[in-house]
């Protein structure tokens, strides 16, 4: 019998931390094993995408899983765990701070893999341990073979010690899903106010002065909830979005809350019905600005990134076309491309945003005005009915 047919040894054993301690207490440095494609559509904010199968090899081995059986799977992940096993485990030795041992990288795969997937399967027995003894997480999709083999790999290495977390992805997904069902919202006052008017601004300066005291969904989102919405940020996908949110929700703190009035929808991301309550359900202050401020704020947000003049361009001809419509016989397009910024946020402000957003705000009961145009003093405001609220005296604005 060779090395690769001997049997495996009770040390490979795998570290493994419980799921609801990995979201409770999340430690420094975190691995996400999965493919790009999986990484992109959520993962754990602070974790480092370090695949074991690129998006083409996750696919194949994923099919043959499903229509040949899992050993042709099996070695299929083998097979293209071997074409960049020395970049792989490189990657993941530098989070630990160790070098890997490269000349016994092909002799410790061959001695796990070597004997099939029942037989690393039945080896790779789960050993609970304390989140504090890892000096490095790991997790995959559901916490099953790609993570065990990789901790046991590590472990033969001699580098670590490292674990992984009970379930994967699916695991602390789930609670995360849970608690965002679960959450009820405090008292809240629901910013509204026209396009422009710095809500936003608002929103951060409020945090600073009383932190936990906020729920940004436009920043989780990285979307302003807007046909422009977009531009000059990265807006997340659905699972990321309720990930962020899960996580906020947990920082929050105080009888009170302040959250920007939206839609259902901001962007592309739907906002939970535990949320939507808050936002339904509050009390609306309204903040208002004089029309040069708000042309100010949008200037400096929306043109704030190098490339955002190319993203607007497109949206802006969409915008044109609805104006035109209207009766405006203007460009957009010629207005940004020939620096008069200004007067195509008026224009867009006047013509189009201002309209819609009075329409939707017809018959909205508001508690209280607020001048918006020194976002720190607005702030303030806000602070001193967030402090009502949780004394109880606001309690008729709610």
């Amino acid at each position: 019998m060779d090395d690769a047919q001997a049997p495996l040894a009770d040390a490979l054993a795998t570290p493994t931390v419980a799921a609801e301690a990995f979201v409770a207490a999340p430690p420094a440095r975190v691995v996400d094993l999965r493919a790009p494609i999986e990484f992109a559509a959520d993962h754990w904010p602070a974790a480092v995408n370090i695949p074991l199968f690129d998006d083409a090899q996750r696919a194949l081995v994923g099919t043959l899983y499903r229509q040949v059986s899992p050993q042709a799977a099996f070695e299929a992940g083998r097979a293209a765990l071997e074409t960049h096993l020395e970049p792989f485990v490189t990657a993941l030795s530098e989070q630990l701070g160790s070098p890997a041992p490269q000349s016994e990288l092909s002799r410790a795969l061959a001695e796990l893999a070597g004997g099939g997937i029942e037989r690393l399967k039945a080896a790779l027995t789960p050993a609970p341990r304390e989140l504090g003894e890892a000096r490095l997480v790991l997790y995959c999709q559901r916490g099953g073979l790609r993570s065990r083999a990789t901790v046991a790999l590590l472990t033969r290495l001699g580098l670590g010690p490292v674990a992984l977390v009970e379930g994967g992805y699916k695991a602390w997904r789930r609670i995360l899903c849970e608690r965002i069902a679960a959450w009820r919202a405090p008292r809240t006052l629901v910013l509204r106010g026209l396009t422009g008017v710095g809500k936003t601004l608002v929103l951060r300066e409020l945090e600073a002065l009383r932190p936990g005291s906020t729920l940004d969904l436009e920043a989780l989102a990285q979307h302003r909830s807007s046909v422009l919405g977009m531009v000059g940020l990265a807006p997340v996908a659905q699972k990321h979005f309720e990930t962020r949110l899960a996580l906020r929700l947990a920082e929050l703190r105080g009888p009170a809350l302040a959250i920007e009035g939206e839609s259902r929808k901001v962007g592309d991301v739907i906002v939970p019905p535990s949320v939507w309550s808050a936002i339904s359900g509050g009390a609306n202050v309204e903040l208002h600005a004089p029309l040069a401020r708000r042309v100010e704020v949008l200037c400096a947000d929306y043109l704030a990134c190098p490339g955002s003049r190319a993203q607007l361009a497109p949206q802006l001809e969409f915008l044109e076309a609805r104006l035109r419509r209207g009766g405006w016989s203007g460009s957009l397009v010629e207005l940004l491309n020939t620096g008069r910024e200004a007067e195509l946020v008026e224009v867009l402000l006047e013509r189009y945003y201002d309209p819609l957003y009075r329409h939707s705000e017809q018959g909205r009961r508001v508690a209280a005005r607020i001048d918006a145009t020194s976002p720190a003093r607005a702030a303030q405001r806000l602070a001193e009915l967030l402090d009502a609220q949780d004394a109880g005296a606001g309690a008729a604005l709610c």
